[in-house]
């Protein structure tokens, strides 16, 4: 039974069939060229070798160099059309999987790792395409070679042909048996392999933190062990597979054997000629080179088959809606909460419930809270990262969720402590997501974000490449970058998470300055933890345990000596010590 994944990859060859079927043409052409040298052989004992000579003497030399040469064209052209196709396919399957990855939710990470989406983006997609490629190609070729020179011995002998038929089933349940295995291995090879890139991921983006905390023992341990894992499944996979080789050939040489002694009892006889008995034997050994390639073919096959599967799970990997109607005009940017709740998948309590709130067009309101109090998971829901589970939120008295997620997100700009940056140019950064920048604009943003003396101070200026994820900035400028980015898209909506967090002093005051120009008449959404930094909000906002226990001003709360209060003197005292 051919598997669900592999029927599906064969869909996706539709487009090619053109140049599939030229290919199992040439393929067809190569394989004929076996029983050609076996008959031009038969022809060449009978007619060459008889007295007088029945044959001229360059017709054999122009035959067998006349035979080479068609075959090295087929298997040429086989080859390059099977390459186009395969390379075809690879950038069309990369290409759905990165569609999907951009289409899939931020909970799709909760399950899957980074290293597996790479694993799968790049091994396992090739391994797809080699086995097409290669495996494929193989089996094919081979099993016309063998149908061809079994259509020869049929015409050279009947009798004796029966004989190597033993050899197809037998070789089937061989297969099988080892087909079952060799799937259930190569899928933990695949998982310890998808381990394995989690870990070289972690490793290099992680290395400051491997270097000063002394992890470099830990981290060789956790490789090594990965490492030592893929090299016993290989050892499993291996050993598997090279049962099936020698199995294959036992049988083979036991028909060949009992072939050859019914052939001299014939010849004895007088049933065949010497020239048919050589033809015969010349066939039969032919037959053995494709029929091992044909048993060395299921390793590979099964190892395709496994990646294939993990492919489409990501093709097939849930994505966001794709609903709503697209926005006519700006958003005025108030924002209503309501009854709104929200419990992550697998989950037993939920992250946020009863939320109710309404801000007002160009207010600003802060989200403040013990960690874990559900502050991020408040603001990711606006953007609708993750949908909410009960109650709705409304832009301008209009659920999100009648509205389309690009037009939706294109009213916002986000701010992080995280700060994400591309390895491209200041202003490539800076303009990023707008497929026509505006260079008058990029430096308005930059002004605005106090990057003016940062961006004077590059040996390129504007064009500077940044590094990867803007490792050659220190991260006060990173962080200012992603403020002008956010300047830039000049959204009604703002939303400020832990955006000075991490910095210095001296940074965080000129990050300050900038937010204060980026904040001007937007509805703003800040998350913080030092409460110093929202002081100036126009509300504020007391997250515990996913429910909100205050709300007002930092003074009105202050004069309240609640939550918010005993949060406020802990941390004040805590600086102070």
């Amino acid at each position: 039974m051919i598997p669900a994944s592999l029927k599906r990859l064969l869909q996706l060859t539709k487009p090619h069939r053109s140049r599939l079927a030229l290919a199992m043409l040439t393929m067809a052409v190569t394989a004929a060229t076996e029983p050609a040298l076996a008959s031009m052989v038969k022809s060449l004992l009978e007619r060459g070798f008889a007295k007088p000579p029945q044959i001229d003497l360059w017709v054999i030399p122009a035959f067998v160099i006349g035979l080479i040469l068609i075959r090295g064209v087929s298997t040429f052209t086989t080859t390059y059309l099977m390459t186009w196709v395969s390379t075809r396919l690879l950038n069309d399957m990369r290409r759905k999987m990165f569609d999907r990855l951009l289409d899939v939710p931020l909970t799709y990470y909760h399950s899957n790792s980074v290293g597996q989406v790479i694993n799968s983006m790049m091994f396992e997609s090739q391994q797809v395409i080699d086995m097409i490629k290669n495996v494929i190609v193989n089996a094919i070729r081979s099993s016309l070679t063998v149908v061809g020179l079994i259509g020869y011995l049929l015409y050279l002998n009947w009798q004796l042909t029966l004989i190597t038929f033993v050899l197809l089933p037998a070789t089937s349940v061989i297969v099988r048996a080892t087909g079952k295995r060799l799937r259930k291995l190569t899928e933990s090879y695949l998982a310890v392999n998808a381990d394995m890139t989690q870990v070289l991921e972690e490793t290099t983006r992680a290395h400051q933190v491997i270097k000063l905390f002394g992890g470099e023992n830990y981290e060789r341990a956790r490789f090594e062990e990965r490492a030592e894992n893929l090299r016993r499944y290989s050892l499993k996979m291996a050993s598997t597979f090279a049962t099936t080789v020698p199995i294959t050939q036992t049988l083979t040489a036991i028909a060949l054997s009992v072939v050859i002694v019914i052939a001299l009892i014939q010849a004895s006889h007088g049933q065949q000629t010497s020239a048919e008995f050589v033809a015969f034997i010349m066939s039969m050994l032919m037959m053995l080179a494709p029929m091992k390639q044909l048993a060395e073919v299921n390793g590979p096959l099964q190892r395709g088959v496994a990646a294939s599967e993990a492919v489409f799970n990501l093709i097939d990997a849930e994505g966001e809606r794709t609903s709503g109607r697209i926005l006519s005009e700006r958003a005025k940017g108030r924002l209503d909460f309501v009854d709104v709740g929200f419990t992550y998948p697998g989950a037993e309590k939920p992250a946020l419930s009863n939320i109710e709130l309404s801000v007002t067009p160009g207010e600003t309101v802060a989200f403040v809270g013990m960690s874990g109090g559900g502050k991020t998971t408040l603001v990711n829901l606006v953007p609708e990262f993750q949908a909410v589970t009960s109650g709705e939120i409304r832009l301008d008295g209009e659920p999100i969720s009648t509205i389309a997620l690009s037009s939706l997100r294109a009213q916002m700009a986000m701010v992080s402590q995280h700060v994400v940056l591309f390895d491209d140019t200041v202003a490539a950064n800076i303009a990023y997501g707008d497929t026509n920048p505006d260079p008058a604009r990029i430096e308005a943003a930059a002004r605005a974000a106090h990057l003016t003396d940062v961006i004077a101070g590059l040996p390129q200026g504007m064009e500077t490449v940044v590094g990867d994820n803007g490792n050659k900035l220190s991260g006060g400028q990173r962080q200012r970058l992603a403020i002008a980015r956010a300047i830039y898209k000049d959204a009604p909506i703002l939303i400020l998470d832990e955006a000075t967090s991490a910095l210095d002093s001296e940074s965080e005051r000129m990050v300050q300055k900038a937010l204060d120009e980026l904040m001007q008449g937007r509805t703003t959404l800040v998350i913080a933890h030092r409460l110093s930094t929202v002081e100036r909000a126009d509300r504020i906002v007391v997250l515990v345990h996913g429910r909100i226990v205050e709300i007002g001003s930092h003074a009105e709360l202050l004069a309240r000596e609640g939550a918010y209060a005993n949060l406020y003197h802990s941390q004040f005292e805590k600086e102070a010590a």
